[in-house]
This record gives C-alpha cells, structure tokens and sequence, in this order.
C-alpha cells in the first residue's frame, strides 16, 4: 500500500497518495458501551459501524518478534531520537503506569494469520542507521526512500541487517527534509521495498517532522494551522511538538505494517491497491467519544501537557487502532 494520511481532526478524511483518494468509512457515531470483552472491564471503544467490514486476506502478518530499525535520515538531535526509541521501546514494555503504549499494542495483538497466531507481544529497538549527509538529497520521491533504505542495509560500515520476516524498517527524516507529497496530503506511509531496488522484499515505512514544513498538519494538536483563527496548539508532552506529532503517526505505520505487511493481510475493501487498514479506521480519534472532528477525551498533566498513554518515564498521544472482535475503535486511556 503506498499510502499517507493527514488528521481527520482537520479535514474530517484521509487522502490516499499515488492519485488514489480515500475517504473515512462511516459516519462518526458513538455506540452505547455494551460488553466487557476486551481490556480488563474498561469500555474502550469508539466510532462503532456496521458498515465497517475489515477482512483477512491470507497474507502474512508479523508474528515473530518484531524487530524496529531506524533509519535517521539529516540532522537529528540526540532528545529528538530519545523521544522515538522511548516510544518504540514502550510498546512492550511491563510495569508502566496505565493507560500504556502496552495497553494500546493489545489492540493490535488480536490480529492472527491464517494459523491463528497472534501478532507478536515483542517490539524491539533494533540496529539504527544514520544518514547526516543526506545521501539522496534533501528532496525525496517514493522510489527514493527505498533507495536510502538500500544504502543502510548495504552500507560498507555497520549496514543494518536484512531482516524480511519480522524487520521494520523506519525511516524518519528530519524536519528540512521533504518526500513526495509531505504535507499536501502525506504524513506518513508505508509499504515494501522492491527487489529490483534493494535486493530484497522488506516492510518499511516513511515518517517525516514536520516541524519546518506543516505542522499546523502533520503536528496537530501541537501546533494549528494558520486559516483557522483562535485555535490554540496544546502543549506537546515532551516539549517538542514536531517529533510529539510523529509519534501517532510511527504508531499509526507500525501498528498497519504488523497487521499488513505485504498489503495482502488485513485490511476492508476488496482493492488492496485502495485498503483502508486498521489505524486508518482510527484516524483522529484518541479518546473517548472521538470521531468526526472531535480527537476525543484525552488527558492533562500537572504541567499542561495533553497526552493520553504512558511509556516508561514518558507520555505520548496516540491514535486508537480499530478492534477486530469488538468492531470498534478501541485505546487504552476510555472513560469507564
């Protein structure tokens, strides 16, 4: 799937890339809480739809431990890459204060291949790869991303290693850098590397900071964009808003490319050149009563920071990921 997304909380739809466009599936509505299947008792769901029908189409998913490599693509300081290896490190991570990043990856973990195995518990930080000089300039198009990626896992020092069955591998580029379609109607995207470009068939996915370029967009609710007048950014939860803003959208990617990796797994409609797969089904909506154009209830910290799951010693905001067996959006952070 070559794909990206901006937040519905802005323009109420996401927008395939690749001239293909998309809308959101359904009429925003909330649904009376109804069952205590999932998630301990709490009622953790939102933007229930009939008419929602995601389907499994007998490709592989990533069920063995799943490795992360980042790819760090320009200039990026060292508090800007600990905020992203926190975050990847928190999807398995015990003992962390609720509602947790680990709580949201239970959502994801439902998904099965065709044996019934499960997505895997296990989120590794894996091998990292950095790329200060912008060795494929600092415009890139979608056949150029998966170049950069051939140059980290055939580099000469310390490549990172080729890993087609449990690998992800994430390229994040720094905020003046642009890839085909940034901020027009891209904030992210992911798909497989081809074999003629990089040798091998390995799931990657693009994240851009935005922070230079559009993060009224890309950043929201962290920063606003500027033709809608009075709407005040809230404080990101780790001071800054550009990489804060990434993180749904690494979530978002990650959690898509678990469940669909070849873009032949799970996902609704019946093109898988048009699939609309399960953070899609999500988008924009990050607590309780979300949809539409309302992100849903999240939290406050002591110090003005709106988040809504923790990490270890850190707190991210992070879009809901559509529940296979509850037929809903569901997060860890719902009001019981």
């Amino acid at each position: 799937m070559r794909r990206g997304f901006v937040f519905v909380v802005l323009v109420g739809m996401f927008i395939f890339s690749a001239g293909v466009d998309g809308w959101r599936p359904w009429p925003a509505a909330q649904k009376p809480n109804s069952t205590d299947l999932i998630f301990g008792g709490s009622k953790k769901y939102e933007g229930s739809s009939e008419f929602v029908h995601l389907r499994y189409h007998m490709g592989p998913v990533l069920t063995a431990n799943i490795t992360v490599y980042p790819i760090w693509y320009g200039r990026w300081d060292k508090s800007q890459k600990r905020i992203i290896r926190a975050f990847i490190s928190a999807i398995s991570a015990g003992s962390v204060k609720r509602p947790s990043v680990a709580g949201w990856w239970k959502t994801v973990r439902l998904y099965t291949d065709q044996t019934g195995a499960n997505i895997s518990r296990n989120v590794i930080l894996g091998a990292e790869k950095n790329d200060r000089f912008y060795s494929h300039g600092k415009s890139l198009t979608r056949l150029t991303v998966q170049s950069v990626i051939k140059s980290a896992v055939t580099a000469p020092s310390r490549p990172l290693p080729t890993n087609p069955k449990s690998g992800v591998y994430l390229l994040l580029t720094s905020d003046d850098v642009y890839v085909q379609d940034f901020c027009n109607n891209v904030c992210g995207f992911h798909y497989f590397t081809f074999p003629s470009i990089v040798g091998y068939t390995l799931p990657y996915a693009w994240v851009g900071n935005s922070a230079k370029l559009c993060p009224g967009i890309c950043a929201y609710p962290f920063a606003v964009p500027d033709y809608i007048p009075g709407l005040k950014p809230l404080k990101s939860p780790n001071g800054n808003p550009g990489v804060d803003g990434m993180i749904s959208v690494i979530a978002h990617e990650i959690a898509e490319l678990s469940t669909n990796p070849l873009v032949n797994a799970w996902y609704a409609g019946g093109d898988p050149s048009f699939p609309v797969e399960i953070a899609d089904l999500c988008e924009g909506i990050y607590g309780t009563g979300g949809g539409g154009s309302y992100t849903g209830q999240m939290l406050n910290g002591a110090d003005g920071a709106t988040y809504n799951m923790n990490g270890v010693r850190r707190r991210f905001l992070v879009q809901w990921v559509w529940n296979p067996i509850l037929n809903y959006c569901t997060g860890p952070n719902a009001l019981d």
